[in-house]
Parts: structure tokens; C-alpha cells; sequence
């Protein structure tokens, strides 16, 4: 028996199977002959009547939004699959973007403190044989789902929403004027949260297998030595499995959570969460330094996350919007939707209700809901640059030396550089220097990047770069003539403040301190 096995078939609820039955499905997503069904259809017949304006498939994250469109008096249907219910294990965050939960009117002061329940700093960067770098109040604050969803909930029905549970989604029909789901539900719209294995999502991209994957691991346990700090980003030894190993850790509410993660390719021959499992069990003593007997293990965590080069999604149909992790609205490096789903909570909640109000509800209008952002599309030549590929021969600590490097002169350009990167947010003043800065001093590491990443990469990542400086220069000037833009139509209205959100977030400048 592996080590895998005997800690995992002491847990309550499955959690071996699970795992495998997770593998199973990575397994079909590294294949290329993906199949595809057909649950989006169109139909030219009006409905002439609907119940509801918007309808949400996919409850988990999907009530944060639905919740917000409620309150603002918007008519919403939710629909969960099954119990519409948070999971045991914390979603961490930081605590300025909770203040959105305040600003829309879905929490109060006191329910906001109430879901917050581990809060830590300071928090460490640290690469093998490099310098660790040390940050406060990045993605320090725990939030306990379980509180956070049943609250919202119970907010969401109050303000007149309706939650059907138990009632997956199976197929939706496009009219001129309207959706209708499961062949009982009919809204002006429909939007898609059912995360990365939506059908719907998986339809649009005609099944195409992920650009990239994150295999994450981890568990909950007791039994460390006392410690209220966290990692952020830490790896400890070379390539392995020809794959670079990075290690988070944090204070939970009842003991302490530690992640193993890394980013490959789609190939069908790379790791398993099995096979990764067991790395993070063989790694853990040497990470955290306490054996594996010591600790009392309370929760397993695993998952993967892929990611698509043309992200965000932009749908295919009229009155069918992607959100969330559906969309894929994050960048490659991050994993888990909340913090994504965070973020863009109010723009999308507004844009969403503009939407509705103006009957801007084509693929063209709602496309530009789920923009291109230069900031996201960046971030792709580093996750290139924090794995190898399946063949590929690079020095062992070639990784954890660039990593090191470049996060030394971060340090050294300070909070406003290091921070906001930390946090999935790319900025062109900040990226340019760290650029410049690291070029100067390392060159021969930064040529190193160029076989690695290859050269197609490269070309793509310098024209995101420019796009990402002509956002910011543009966000720039956008905000210098609104007052102009009060004299147009609603219509174009609508359009101008999309463009505005797409600008704002395109180049990071939605980050504040």
C-alpha cells in the first residue's frame, strides 16, 4: 500500500475514490479526441414570454453574482446541481478585496468579520539557494465558505431570488428573445459558472485540450510546530518528474494547510494527482520539517486547473455569457475562481445589469463583458518560463535561479512592484522595471528563457506587452473625458463603459492599495 493510500482511506467521505475519479477525468482532458456534446442549440421561434432575466447554471461561485444582481433588483434562478453549500477547507484572499462585499450590499460589517476566520503575516517568496522575500497582507485572510455561501443564500431568496437545487443543467436552447434551460427554465439570459468542466464552455471551445495545466495537492492537518506566518510561493529542491515543485503553506482554522503545486503541458505521459500526492507526502517532512506520523490529518485537497491561450472566453451565442472559472477569466499562474470571481465581481454585476437594461444581449455586447486583458495574456510567458516540457533538457535549478532573480529585484523595487504581482495583477510600469532591472543584472539567465519558452512564445508575449503599455495609456485618457460620455445614448453608453472596464482591467489598473 503507498503512502497515498494509507492516509487517504483514513479520511471520512470517499477521498481515495474521489482522487482516482479526478484522475479519470484529467486523464480524458489530456486526450486529443475529446468528445463533445451538443447542449447548446438554437432554435428561430420566439419564446414570447420568460420568468426570470437572468438564470445562473452552477451555484458554488455563481451565487456571489447572483446574489449581487438580486439585490439590485434583477429577477434571478440559480440552479446547483446539488446542495448548494460551501466546502470545509478556507478560500484565502486579501482583505482589501473583500470590501466589494460591502460596497454591492451583500454582507453586513458584522457577517463580513464573521466569515473572515484565520488572518496571518507575514507571508515568504523563496527559491532554492535564493534570498526570501517576505510581504504582508497578500492573500493573508481566510474566509470560511461554508459561512460565506449559506449567508449569501439566505440574502439571495431574500431579495427575491429563486434556488433550485438538485437540478443540474442538461441542455439550453437559444430563442431571439430568450433561453430556455432544461426545457422548463426561460430568461432573458443565461450565464454559464459551472467551472472548468462546464459543457457549455467545453462546446464553445470545441473541445480542445488545455494550452496548460496546474496539478494542485495539499491537506489540512495538526500537529506542525506553531507558526503564524505563510508561504506564498516556495520551492525547495530541482526539477523533478520534469517538473518544478512550488509549496504553499498558511495558518487554518484548525491546523495548518500546505499545497503542492506545478504547471506542465497537457501531455498524456505527465504526472497523475495520485502520483503527485505521494511526491507531497515524501516532500512534507522536508518541507515543514515534522514527520508524517506526527500530524493528524484532517482534510486531503486536490484538483487541477486548465488553462486555454484564448482566455477569457468570449462566447459563441447570443444570451449565453461564461463566468468564473468558466470563462477562464484568470491568469495561468493562479488557481481556484474565488479570487478571480472577487475581482471582477462588480464589473461584471454592472455590466450585467447595464446589459439587461439596454437589451445589449448579442454576442457582440456580451463579448466585451468577458474582454481580451493584456494583463492576463502576459502571464503566460511566465508559467512557460515555471515549467519544462515533457522532453525538454534544462539545467535542474534553472527555474528556482530565474524565480530568484527576478523576485530579488522585485524586492528591491518595493511594495508597489511585488505586491500587486502577487495578487495575479500585472501592471506595465511595474513589469518594466522588474524587466529592465533583472535584465541588467542577470542577462545570462533572461537569454536562458529563450530555448526554454521558445521563440513563437516570445513573439507572442512581446505583443501582449505592448498591448498591456497601449491599455494603460488608453485607461489613462479614458478617464480624463467620462464627462462626455453622459451625453451619449444608454446604448452607447453601455458599449463605452465596457471598453472603459476592458482598459481598467486590461492593464491591472483596477489594483489599488
Amino acid at each position: 500500500m503507498s503512502l497515498t493510500e494509507e492516509i487517504l482511506s483514513q479520511l471520512p467521505g470517499n477521498v481515495l475514490n474521489n482522487l482516482r475519479r479526478t484522475d479519470q477525468i484529467l486523464t480524458s482532458l489530456r486526450t486529443d479526441n475529446q468528445t463533445i456534446t451538443e447542449v447548446v442549440k438554437k432554435n428561430p421561434e420566439p419564446l414570447n414570454s420568460v420568468d426570470w432575466d437572468v438564470i445562473i447554471c452552477g451555484g458554488t461561485l455563481g451565487i456571489l453574482i447572483g446574489c449581487a444582481l438580486a439585490v439590485r433588483g434583477v429577477r434571478v434562478a440559480l440552479l446547483e446541481r446539488g446542495i448548494l453549500q460551501g466546502r470545509e477547507q478556507e478560500w484565502n484572499i486579501s482583505r482589501k478585496e473583500l470590501s466589494v462585499f460591502r460596497e454591492l450590499d451583500l454582507l453586513t460589517e458584522a457577517e463580513l468579520q464573521t466569515t473572515i476566520v484565520t488572518e496571518y503575516n507575514p507571508a515568504r517568496v523563496s527559491f532554492q539557494g535564493g534570498t526570501e522575500v517576505w510581504v504582508e497582507d497578500v492573500l493573508n485572510i481566510g474566509v470560511d465558505p461554508v459561512y460565506l455561501l449559506a449567508t449569501l443564500k439566505t440574502r439571495f431568496l431574500a431579495a427575491g431570488g429563486k434556488l433550485f437545487e438538485n437540478t443540474p443543467f442538461s441542455e439550453a436552447v437559444v430563442h431571439p428573445d430568450g433561453v430556455m434551460v432544461n426545457n422548463e427554465f426561460k430568461a432573458r439570459l443565461l450565464l454559464d459558472g459551472m467551472g472548468h468542466l462546464s459543457p457549455i464552455s467545453k462546446q464553445a471551445r470545441q473541445g480542445k485540450k488545455p494550452d496548460a495545466l496546474c496539478l494542485v495537492v495539499g491537506s489540512c492537518a495538526s500537529g506542525f510546530s506553531e507558526n503564524h506566518s505563510g508561504d506564498l510561493l516556495l520551492s525547495f529542491t530541482p526539477l523533478q518528474n520534469q517538473c518544478q515543485y512550488f509549496w504553499e503553506a498558511f495558518p487554518a482554522k484548525d491546523g495548518r494547510t500546505t499545497y503542492l503545486f506545478t504547471y506542465m503541458d497537457a501531455e498524456p505521459q505527465r504526472l497523475s494527482l495520485e502520483n503527485l500526492f505521494e511526491e507531497y507526502l515524501r516532500l512534507l517532512p522536508d518541507y515543514q520539517g515534522v514527520e508524517i506520523s506526527q500530524l493528524n490529518f484532517k482534510r486531503a485537497l486536490f484538483g487541477f486547473f486548465p488553462s486555454y491561450r484564448q482566455s477569457p472566453l468570449q462566447t459563441p451565442w447570443n444570451r449565453i455569457l461564461p463566468v468564473g472559472d468558466s470563462s477562464g477569466n484568470q491568469s495561468p499562474l493562479s488557481f481556484g475562481g474565488f479570487g478571480s470571481m472577487v475581482r471582477h465581481l462588480q464589473r461584471l454585476t454592472l455590466g450585467i445589469e447595464d446589459a439587461l437594461k439596454t437589451n445589449q444581449l448579442s454576442v457582440s455586447a456580451l463579448t466585451i463583458l468577458q474582454p481580451y486583458q493584456p494583463s492576463l495574456s502576459v502571464t503566460w510567458l511566465f508559467q512557460k518560463a515555471m515549467s519544462v516540457g515533457i522532453n525538454q533538457q534544462i539545467h535542474p535549478n534553472q527555474i528556482n535561479q530565474l524565480l530568484s532573480a527576478v523576485f530579488a529585484e522585485m524586492q528591491q523595487l518595493g511594495t508597489p512592484v511585488l505586491k500587486p504581482f502577487l495578487q495575479d495583477v500585472v501592471q506595465f510600469t511595474a513589469l518594466t522595471q522588474t524587466l529592465l532591472k533583472t535584465g541588467f543584472s542577470h542577462p545570462i539567465l533572461v537569454a536562458k528563457i529563450i530555448p526554454q519558452v521558445g521563440l513563437f512564445s516570445l513573439m507572442d508575449w512581446i505583443l501582449h506587452y505592448v498591448n498591456l503599455g497601449v491599455f494603460t495609456g488608453i485607461f489613462s485618457l479614458s478617464i480624463m473625458i467620462e464627462f462626455l460620455v453622459n451625453n451619449l445614448p444608454r446604448n452607447q453608453q453601455y458599449y463605452w463603459h465596457r471598453w472603459v472596464d476592458s482598459w481598467k482591467f486590461g492593464s491591472g489598473g483596477d489594483y489599488s492599495e
